[in-house]
């Protein structure tokens, strides 16, 4: 058994993010759209993301400053033009969603990289990913910052203004996980899928 005492015991960037990433998983996966003052269009897929607040509805999200701790096109699109698209990580999708993870210089559109098709979402002039089943547009509620140093994290607090759902997984009540199929992010490549669950019924 190990215990580590950060203040004493400083480990490195890399391995607090070796650590964490594999301790605290599944994670969702935000596919995220923005676009900068230009309209250029990026996207991206963040993993440190989950649900913040339904009432208002805030989804969060935190890019992490790169190993020369610049910010990923992401964070400076929404510092231009304060909207985004988040979609859900699904199977149906998901190479698109890898290929989307690569470093392209700065304008270069994901999109196109991916093949992805563009459509209008409705409240935002960020598109939305035309056959992704799920998508929240949103605008940009808060940024906090956690520093400038690298691997640092900034929160993203997206408001959600406007959904877009595949009427095949959405029955105005419950979203079919079947449908979805909803993928969660590991360590290092490492993926999984929903295929395995099981039910608790909650105390009262």
């Amino acid at each position: 058994m190990s215990d580590y005492i950060l203040d004493n015991e400083p480990l490195s960037p890399g391995v607090i993010y070796r650590l964490l990433s594999g301790s605290v998983c599944p994670r969702p996966i935000a596919w995220v759209a923005t676009q900068d003052q230009q309209g250029n269009t990026n996207l991206a897929p963040f993993s440190f993301f989950n649900v913040a607040s339904v009432n208002p509805p805030i989804l969060a999200f935190s890019p992490l400053l790169d190993g020369s701790a610049e910010p990923k096109d992401t964070l400076r699109n929404l510092r231009e033009v304060a909207e985004c698209v988040i979609h859900i990580g699904s199977e149906s999708l998901i190479e698109e969603l890898n290929t989307t993870s690569a470093s392209l210089p700065r304008g270069e559109d994901e999109f196109l990289l991916a093949g992805l098709k563009k459509a209008e979402m409705p409240g935002v002039s960020v598109p939305r990913i035309a056959n992704a089943p799920v998508a929240f547009g949103c605008t940009l509620r808060d940024l906090i910052s956690f520093g400038d140093q690298p691997l640092a994290g900034t929160l993203v607090l997206a408001e959600v203004i406007a959904i877009h759902m595949d009427d095949a997984i959405w029955d105005g009540r419950h979203v079919d996980m079947d449908a979805l199929k909803p993928v969660g992010r590991l360590a290092g490549s490492d993926y999984i899928r929903i295929s395995d669950r099981f039910v608790l019924e909650r105390p009262a």
